[in-house]
């Protein structure tokens, strides 16, 4: 049975993403920072007939969490075989008007925590002949949005980030990859306005926002043998979103 560690696991895409490797048979170990949420989720996961699934509280933009967390993986689970590196926040704005607070959040949860998460898992997969990491990129840190300057830099950063790893990563047999979803259907874009979530509908060649288990699939695809050879890519999930020139129609 192949254990995952899954960050940001308590919502949207990372929820969708516990729930489909559970389903797929996979020893599940879920964490996010709220304990409560957490503990409940994994109460109801249980009683759907779920029970290879762990939870545990960390925040994992601080290294005595992720430490902390590691060693529970170890205790629980042996050891992990893949990983999402799902955890992220969202803030808007132009550069001149984003404070230097949110732009340390942004960069501590989007991109240090892709550092940490794999920094301490890393070596255990090296030692045990392989693995697969994940990140939940965007496709913000392929293109550049309005008013958006942090969350750009930041996606941007794990957007080039997976391609150092897996240069560094191949020989030991792990693959490092890329969702890079668009702007997605989870509880979070949904509290926007019914207008703003109709004007991403319809921006989009399909006319609708992808949804959190479509990005799940994809992880899944990435974390697992179905992707063998795919190593260093993001990958877009965007419903053609960026094949636009930008040209008006003729």
């Amino acid at each position: 049975m192949k254990r995952i560690l899954i960050t940001g696991a308590t919502s949207g895409m990372g929820l969708s993403a516990t729930e489909l490797f559970l389903e797929k048979g996979w020893k599940v170990l879920m964490t996010a920072r709220n304990h409560q949420t957490g503990v409940g989720i994994l109460q109801d996961l249980k009683e759907k007939g779920f029970e290879h699934v762990f939870f545990f509280a960390s925040d994992v933009s601080k290294q005595q969490d992720v430490k902390a967390l590691h060693d529970y993986a170890m205790k629980v689970m042996n050891g992990v075989d893949s990983i999402i590196n799902n955890a992220g926040v969202w803030t808007g704005g132009m550069l001149h008007e984003t404070d230097e607070d949110d732009w340390d959040r942004l960069f501590s949860v989007d991109v240090k925590s892709i550092f940490l998460t794999s920094k301490y898992f890393v070596s255990y997969m090296i030692e045990n002949g392989g693995g697969t990491i994940v990140n939940t990129a965007s496709v913000s840190g392929l293109h550049g949005d309005y008013n958006m300057a942090a969350y750009n830099a930041a996606k941007g950063a794990v957007v080039n980030l997976v391609k150092a790893m897996a240069l560094d990563y191949g020989k030991y047999n792990i693959r490092v990859n890329n969702v890079c979803p668009s702007a997605c259907a989870t509880p979070m874009f949904l509290a926007n306005p019914k207008e703003v979530i109709e004007m991403f509908n319809q921006a989009n060649p399909l006319k609708r926002i992808c949804t959190p288990e479509e990005v799940a699939k994809a992880m899944y695809f990435l974390a697992s043998d179905e992707s063998g050879s795919c190593n260093g890519i993001n990958l877009e999930i965007s419903g053609g979103l960026n094949v636009h020139t930008g040209q008006p129609v003729q």
